[in-house]
């Protein structure tokens, strides 16, 4: 994901893979609701690679917890102007921590009527209840121009590891230096592609494109959103 203000990521750390601070699962396991992923700093993570370290995410609760992996979601936020304003980002330099990526990408776990965030790039707990997620991060389109609304394409989590592939072309300059360093695990590769990023970033409904459901916020937040 890039940030929208300069087209690439903002300034890389000295090791752009590596594990986060630790954020707090209190919040989830005092309500019963077991994490099916490990704590934020022992999540696979590379700075601006979101879709990548999606996939990891999803990997994780394939290989440690299966039977749970149908509850899981993969959720794309883009536009066709590629410019969504999020709050609570980690890479924000104001007060209320807002960057405008040209997209982002976050997992959802829903075990029930209850809803979970997992974003490794928000400085909000790991995991945060979605309407929380959704007061603090996405706000509303209502402040927004409406170029700037924000799109969402929903996919299961195993449609997402079976379909998704990145060899990384949109992190490189046109002299094949990058733009930001790589994870340092090998490129993501589907059977049948090795490249096919833009086909999840895209909101055009009009296109079969690569699978899962497009919302708007409003519809986005009364789907996963049960009011008790």
């Amino acid at each position: 994901m890039a940030s929208q203000a300069t087209h690439q990521r903002n300034s890389a750390t000295d090791s752009p893979t590596k594990k986060l601070p630790g954020t707090s699962l209190i919040q989830a396991n005092r309500s019963g609701v077991a994490s099916v992923l490990p704590p934020a700093e022992d999540c696979l993570y590379t700075q601006y690679y979101c879709e990548e370290n999606v996939w990891q995410l999803c990997d994780s609760v394939r290989r440690h917890r299966p039977g749970e992996l149908s509850r899981c979601h993969v959720v794309f936020i883009s536009n066709d102007a590629r410019c969504v304003p999020l709050w609570r980002q980690r890479a924000g330099k104001t007060d209320d921590r807002l960057v405008t990526w040209d997209y982002h990408v976050i997992f959802m776990y829903q075990p029930d009527e209850r809803c979970l965030v997992f974003d490794l790039d928000s400085d909000l707990p790991f995991p945060t209840y979605f309407h929380k997620y959704v007061t603090e991060t996405l706000r509303t389109d209502h402040i927004l121009h409406p170029e700037h609304h924000r799109w969402f394409r929903v996919l299961p989590a195993l449609v997402y590891l079976q379909k998704f592939a990145s060899d990384r072309r949109h992190m490189r300059h046109a002299d094949g230096s990058w733009l930001q360093p790589p994870p340092p695990h090998p490129a993501i590769r589907a059977q049948d592609a090795v490249h096919n990023l833009d086909e999840f970033i895209s909101m055009d409904t009009s296109k079969p494109g690569i699978g899962g459901t497009v919302y708007n916020l409003t519809d986005f937040v009364r789907c996963f959103f049960k009011a008790k």
